[in-house]
Order: structure tokens, then sequence, then C-alpha cells
């Protein structure tokens, strides 16, 4: 009996750009081996030589991929990206965003404390980085394909801790609806995927995480947290032909906690 996955060969002639991954706990990591164990080819972009040496050895199973530095605040940068990964393959099929920063203060004080210039960063790496990488992409999916970003519940209810993140993935969930509706007639998807508290790097600069991920394992109906893998393989399903009718939409991997009540 062969040991392949049932969905082997699914994603096989696509191809897709991982925006995110910084660690072999990143959640853009587990996203890029469920696609990449369906048969998809994908580059990755780092930011900078210092997280560079960190992707290529998070991406080294892959074998030789294409791996590029990329600013998501810089346009140029992303024409550049954009414009190798013409050269190389053409066209792409897929693109995850798993982008997200604000500035230590803003996490760490109130909401009500945030700073002009901490609002202003958060919102133009973590929301409005899909626009300007989406355009880019749209243009090379001439026949259509599918966008996929990462969001959190903190964008729904205040979570202690969570801040100006909070108010940037709602920006970010309203942008994927927007987004939906310019490029659907272009054949192309654009969904969130919210993700459950993850034990990932950037989740630590929350603070009171390791409460958040007690809380959720305690409160969801399933009565545990979701692993990278998990919201991998719903990354999987919207890259593929098996979700060709929905777009639009935020798509919840959380074991449930999010139905919850308090």
């Amino acid at each position: 009996m062969s040991d392949a996955s049932p969905l082997s060969g699914l994603l096989a002639g696509k191809k897709g750009l991982i925006v995110g991954v910084a660690n072999q706990n990143s959640i853009a990591w587990g996203c890029a081996r469920a696609l990449a164990s369906a048969g998809m080819e994908l580059a990755f972009t780092y930011q900078g030589e210092t997280m560079r040496d960190r992707v290529t050895r998070t991406v080294a199973e892959l074998g030789d991929v294409p791996l590029m530095d990329l600013d998501v605040r810089d346009d140029e940068a992303i024409e550049r990206v954009f414009g190798t990964l013409r050269e190389r393959w053409g066209q792409i099929d897929f693109l995850l965003h798993s982008v997200a920063f604000a500035p230590k203060a803003a996490m760490a004080n109130p909401f009500l404390e945030t700073q002009r210039e901490d609002f202003l960063a958060a919102h133009e790496i973590s929301a409005y980085s899909l626009v300007a990488l989406s355009r880019a992409a749209a243009a090379m999916m001439p026949e259509g394909g599918s966008v996929v970003t990462m969001t959190y519940y903190g964008s729904q209810k205040a979570v202690p801790g969570y801040n100006v993140m909070g108010v940037a993935k709602a920006s970010l969930e309203a942008t994927v609806r927007y987004l939906a509706v310019d490029l659907g007639g272009r054949g192309i998807r654009v969904n969130a995927v919210s993700a459950g508290a993850i034990n990932t790097l950037a989740a630590r600069g929350v603070a009171h995480f390791r409460d958040l991920m007690r809380i959720t394992a305690e409160r969801s109906p399933l009565k545990r947290t979701v692993e990278p893998d998990e919201v991998g393989n719903t990354a999987l399903f919207l890259a593929s032909s098996l979700s060709t009718g929905i777009t639009g939409e935020t798509l919840y991997v959380d074991a449930g906690f999010n139905i919850t009540a308090g």
C-alpha cells in the first residue's frame, strides 16, 4: 500500500508565493508544507539578511526553491519579487499573505495610548500589504487563482494585549471582502483564515499569550489549541479546485473557540 497522501498531486503544476515564513513554527510554514505535499511549486520571501538565514534553513527540506528579499512597505521591492517570478514562471496560481506587525509599545500599552505612527505602521504592514501584494499577484494570474491571508479572532472581539493588532486585523478582513469583489470577475478568489492561538514567534509578542493559549484550550469545543499543519490544510483547500465557490470569507481554524461565549 502506498504511503502517499490522498491529496498528493492535487496542486500539481500549480505555483505559489509564500510571504511570511519566519521559522519552522510559523503558520506560513505549516501552509507551505501542506501545499508542497499536494504538488505545488513554491517561492518564498524573507526580510533582511538575518531572516534570510532563518528562512533558508526552514525551507531547505523543499530543495532548491526561490528565495527573495521583500519589505512589504516598499513598492519597488514588491515589483522586483514579482518580476523575478514572472521571468521564472510566467504566471502564478496562489499567494499566501502571512504578514503582521505592530510596534512593541502599541502592543504593550493600552489601546487608548496608541500613537499615530504606530497605528499607521500596524495597518500598512498588516493590512495594506495585502492590497499591494494582491495587485501584483493578480497581474500574474491570467487564468484565475487564489489569495489567502491570515487573521485572528482579536479582529472581532477585544482580546487583552492584542490592542492595535486587533484593529489592523479587522481592517485586513474588510480588505479581503473588497478585494474579493474587485478580483472575482477575473477568477481570483480572496479569503482569510482565522487561526486559533498558536505558539509562533509573532504570537509571543502578545501580552498574556500563555494565558490565551490556556484559555483557548479550556474553552474551545475540541478542548485544545490548533497546530500550524491544521491551518495549512485549510490553505491547501483554499488553493485547490475544491474551494472554487468560496471567496471573501473568513474561515475559522481555532478548534471552535470563536463559537463559545465569553
